[in-house]
């Protein structure tokens, strides 16, 4: 009999006890789930922004060869204007400087300003040359097709001499379809790699590491905000980091002037939208750097808010400062100068939370060096 009880205290046991190695499911926070971050900056934000752009691109390079094939009145305004129209659109995905942008160099090769004049006649004059150097960031891209199509003469007429009757027509024609050759092709092994292997690898790898994705994309962002639209937009231009010597000629856009604060404007507007995860094709907020920081209960320190919402309101007060300009920064620059002063220190109030209170409370390391006083 007591070995009777033995063995039914030893099934009671066992029954009860059954799977006790293994630890209870915990509930997991999907807020701080960085694999869910990624996986919905990239599918829903970056890869269609991409598509927009390469939609409004494809746009352009179809109106340059229009232009090469017959430069007159009619197909140099069409390649204008879709030019102009593609310019926007970069605004959009040139923050993404990170994994395969930064690895093909795109923004250097698509988007350094002020062009060079030089190095563009000099390309012109030696089809051979490498558009594959440094040294030939400035005479490529956006600028370069800006001097190109707004900035060979003093008006319509003269522009499209320079491609109908000056003796190196056909050479400037050449020039052009080059320049757009080459940024079709980077902009192809780009979307390629982010449609191919490279999706997976980004909302994969998770840690906080300085190799890991939410490091690249936090360090890329915070660099494009900082050096590429707060300084090159307005910072330099002002003079506001120049010891106050204004530079006018150093817009964006300097040879089609009024389109310049339309750029500034999409460029903020575009990373305003990144860090709330707002869906490139339908505006809808969702898991982005905002919710990510809230997950964290990350608070802004002389607030005491939530530091998203302190980061949101700076960008309102920047927001608010670039509408006010007029749509040329060229003229804001000399003639108003100021304005454009005060919008960088807006900005830059927003630098100093994006780039020490966010990655601190996101134990992310910056990696990048930027002689800004920060």
């Amino acid at each position: 009999m007591k070995k009777y009880f033995a063995l039914l205290l030893t099934m009671l046991f066992l029954g009860c006890s059954g799977g006790s190695d293994k630890p209870d499911p915990q509930p997991t926070d999907e807020g701080k789930d960085r694999s869910v971050m990624l996986k919905a900056l990239a599918e829903n934000m970056i890869i269609p922004s991409y598509d927009q752009f390469k939609t409004k691109f494809d746009l352009m390079s179809e109106k340059s060869k229009a232009f090469a094939a017959k430069p007159d009145a009619q197909t140099l305004g069409a390649f204008r204007s879709a030019w102009a129209d593609a310019y926007v659109a970069w605004e959009r995905v040139e923050l993404f400087d990170f994994g395969p942008a930064e690895k093909q160099t795109i923004r250097n090769f698509f988007n350094i300003y002020p062009a060079s004049e030089a190095g563009i006649a000099a390309n012109i004059a030696d089809p051979t040359s490498s558009l594959e150097v440094p040294a030939s960031y400035a005479t490529q891209g956006f600028p370069a097709l800006d001097y190109l199509i707004n900035g060979l003469g003093a008006n319509d007429t003269a522009v499209l001499a320079q491609y109908t009757t000056d003796k190196d027509a056909a050479k400037k024609l050449a020039y052009i379809t080059r320049v757009v050759t080459r940024m079709e092709s980077l902009l192809g092994k780009v979307m390629g790699e982010w449609k191919g292997e490279y999706l997976n690898t980004f909302i994969s790898k998770t840690g906080l590491d300085i190799g890991s994705s939410t490091s690249l994309m936090v360090n890329g962002t915070v660099l494009h905000y900082e050096r590429y639209i707060r300084s090159g937009k307005f910072g330099i231009p002002s003079g506001a980091m120049a010891n106050g010597i204004a530079a006018p000629e150093k817009v964006e856009a300097f040879y089609k002037k009024d389109i310049s604060k339309t750029l500034a404007q999409t460029a903020h507007k575009a990373y305003v939208d990144f860090f709330n995860g707002r869906h490139a094709v339908t505006g809808e907020a969702g898991p982005g750097l905002k919710t990510y920081l809230d997950a964290l209960g990350a608070k802004d320190s002389s607030t005491g808010k939530l530091l998203s919402e302190s980061i949101n309101t700076q960008f309102q007060a920047a927001a608010a400062k670039l509408d006010a300009l007029k749509p040329s920064l060229y003229e804001e620059v000399k003639t108003n100068n100021q304005v454009m002063k005060d919008t960088y220190n807006e900005m830059q109030k927003a630098v100093r939370m994006l780039k020490v209170d966010m990655t601190s409370a996101m134990s992310i390391t910056i990696t990048y060096t930027d002689n800004d006083g920060d």
